[in-house]
């Protein structure tokens, strides 16, 4: 059947604009508490704009994380850009997420904020590191991190880089309910991390790229799976749960991932993980929603006058 040239027309107009990525994040709720009492809160902190377009969304992320939370019985996800405004909001928290850049850049990495987090593992409260957010310099804060969290990246041994990966080996666990063997083609890893001595449980494992072994410490152990995905008990109470993959926006289409992390949050919370795992839809449109815009150039640096000679 022949489509009118009327219709082809506006069709080839439609069609993009209704694709088009959309950078305003005005419509994302953000530090609103729970509208009643006896929700479990779970704190979601988005890192700042990084990277290039469709990678490190992290704002886009969590936005998706959120959603998909609010739709958990029992549980009230609430959403900061960075560190809250109001740091009220993570009072109660049954846990803290953060899915950003990690090197420093993290938003509770300055003192006043550290010690509030301290505090609030100290209480119990569980913690999700995705993608960069577990990389910390070598030094007290990175052991700290690795007690919490059952593991952190130092580049001391640490190696990490863009390839294709799939994930055939994966543990019995909680948080790996409904988790079936999917692939992730090209998206960003790290691995051969510092692992906490005790309460550890590796949940994926997959194979790496030889040539991407960059330390003496990863190189010696080639041919190795490594850990990209586990969950942490911690002996004196308290849950973590880290993933190094999610690089790539378009990495939420794959429903397995999905549902890990997502058990992974309500394990780290000490909430229950639904028999058949967390399984939630995607709306592949959701995925241009609330992006960061970094399509804009660079500003130009200015550049440095050269100083003039007196005559003599």
């Amino acid at each position: 059947m022949r489509v009118p040239t009327a219709l082809f027309v506006l069709l080839t107009v439609l069609v993009p604009l209704a694709a088009a990525p959309s950078y305003d994040q005005s419509g994302v709720p953000l530090e609103v508490e729970a509208p009643r009492p006896g929700l479990a809160k779970i704190v979601l902190l988005a890192g700042a704009p990084s990277s290039k377009p469709m990678a490190h969304e992290y704002f886009a992320g969590c936005a998706l994380l959120m959603d998909w939370l609010r739709a958990q019985p029992g549980v009230w996800p609430v959403m900061a850009r960075g560190w809250p405004k109001n740091e009220r909001v993570l009072e109660g928290a049954r846990c803290i997420v953060y899915f950003g850049d990690g090197g420093g850049k993290q938003p509770f990495a300055e003192p006043g904020r550290w010690a509030t987090l301290a505090r609030l593992m100290a209480g119990g409260t569980g913690l999700v590191l995705l993608h960069q957010a577990m990389d910390f310099p070598l030094g007290a804060d990175g052991a700290a991190v690795k007690g919490w969290l059952g593991a952190v990246f130092h580049s001391d041994i640490g190696s990490r880089g863009h390839w294709d990966m799939e994930f055939n080996d994966i543990a019995a666990h909680e948080v790996t309910r409904g988790v079936k063997p999917f692939a992730a083609p090209a998206d960003g890893w790290l691995y051969n991390l510092h692992f906490a001595p005790a309460g550890v449980t590796p949940l994926l494992r997959g194979a790496v790229p030889d040539k991407s072994r960059s330390t003496a410490d990863a190189r010696k152990h080639v041919g190795r799976a490594e850990v990209i995905a586990w969950a942490h008990q911690r002996p004196e109470g308290g849950r973590g749960f880290g993933f190094t993959g999610a690089d790539l926006h378009k990495s939420w289409e794959y429903p397995s991932q999905r549902t890990l992390v997502l058990n992974g949050i309500l394990w780290s919370a000490g909430l229950a993980v639904p028999v058949g795992g967390v399984q939630v839809d995607l709306d592949p449109a959701a995925l241009d929603r609330n992006l960061d815009d970094k399509t804009a150039p660079a500003p130009a640096k200015a550049k440095a006058k050269t100083p003039t000679k007196k005559k003599s």
